[in-house]
């Protein structure tokens, strides 16, 4: 039998998903990092990484398990390197952050190319869940994150952001990457609020709207919630809805909206999870605690879905 070939192995990446919208206060960075803790408690195993391309910082804040060290390799660095591994910090939750710059605006310059970042990605060869929180405009950065994700996450609250959603999806045909790699998702959602019309529910009639343009959308819609407000809000320190919001409508659907979303990445992560493992020599720079350990720093087992 002849032996396989010694060239160098394609590299193999996690199917990467990113959060965009023009509009601002619809939830997206909410909607981004509950994901990632979802994911990491609905799949214990696969390992997941956020980053965030402004410098707002939220997700440093909420998952950062020590203050920021001075001169530490942050978003801008991983950049020029063309790598995100020196970056990655493990962070709450057992989910992997990259920290973001204070100043965007070196590596929007940085930026001009929109498959920079997809070739960034390759090169970290990161073999889990990534997710992309993008800032709210349509900019290079946040075209760099289209060109990168297998999916495309669109919050619609209402119809302003509808509208912007529009411009995300003829953006997407007009470049070639295809609005169908994008899904709508209701978010901060009141169920009673009316239209502006006053003759029917504001929720019915968007949803009437997306179905009318035939923009692919995931079921579950994400309730608007005082609760959950709060938890972004109080204090210096952003917590999860998982952990700080049991038992509300909310996490319902967020655990709701994540099964969908693995479901929906289902073919890519079979492929990751085919993958071999990573070397266990480049373990304690990378991944901090070894995959079992990190596992057991989440604050809730998967258990915590069963029956629910």
């Amino acid at each position: 039998m002849d032996a396989p070939p010694s060239g160098p192995r394609a590299p193999v990446v996690g199917p990467v998903v990113a959060v965009s919208s023009n509009k601002g206060g619809v939830g997206k960075t909410t909607l981004a990092a509950n994901l990632a803790v979802y994911a990491r408690a609905l799949r214990e195993e696969l390992p997941v990484l956020i980053v965030g391309l402004d410098d707002q910082r939220s997700l440093d804040r909420m998952f950062g398990l020590r203050p920021p060290q001075p001169g530490e390799p942050n978003l801008k660095h991983a950049w020029a390197e063309r790598s995100l591994t020196s970056a990655i910090q493990l962070g709450e939750y057992g989910v992997h952050f990259v920290p973001s710059p204070p100043d965007v605006s070196l590596l929007k310059a940085r930026a001009e190319d929109p498959r920079a970042l997809t070739r960034i990605l390759r090169q970290t060869e990161w073999q889990g869940l990534v997710l992309l929180d993008t800032k709210s405009d349509l900019e290079a950065l946040t075209q760099n994150a289209w060109y990168a994700a297998d999916r495309i996450l669109v919050p619609v609250a209402d119809r302003a952001s509808l509208e912007e959603a529009g411009k995300i999806f003829r953006a997407l045909d007009r470049s070639g990457l295809g609005s169908e790699r994008a899904r709508v998702v209701f978010s901060l959602v009141d169920r009673r609020a009316r239209d502006e019309r006053g003759d029917g529910l504001l929720f019915d009639r968007l949803a009437a709207e997306v179905r009318r343009r035939g923009w692919p959308r995931y079921e579950t819609a994400i309730s608007r919630s005082p609760r959950v407000e709060g938890l972004n809000s109080g204090g210096d320190k952003p917590r999860s809805i998982l952990h700080c919001a049991r038992g509300t409508a909310v996490h319902g659907e967020m655990q709701a909206l994540c099964r969908e979303l693995l479901r929906d990445l289902a073919p890519a992560l079979a492929r990751v999870d085919a993958a071999p493992a990573p070397d266990a020599s480049g373990e304690g720079e990378l991944w901090g605690p070894s995959r079992a350990s990190v596992t057991s720093l989440l604050r809730g087992p998967a258990s915590w879905f069963r029956n629910r």
